[in-house]
């Protein structure tokens, strides 16, 4: 686990090691979300990298009688 220090303008730098991993790129954007007493960053990812990352998902689903 690496460890990073908040700069006094609550800037961080993501470890070198992390950036490879997800390939991250200066300039992308990083959502951040509070979960409880976490924050969690999330890559943004541009829609035409996300375009069938579903292919080949089951799509047939049991439904009730009345919402056929």
């Amino acid at each position: 686990m690496s460890e990073v220090t908040l700069s006094p303008k609550y800037q961080i730098v993501i470890p070198l090691e992390i950036r490879k991993a997800l390939k991250l790129k200066p300039g992308q954007k990083i959502q951040a979300i509070r979960l409880g007493e976490r924050i969690e960053l999330i890559p943004v990812k541009p829609m035409a990298e996300i375009k069938g990352f579903l292919s080949g998902i089951e799509t047939e689903v049991d439904r009730e009688a009345d919402r056929i």
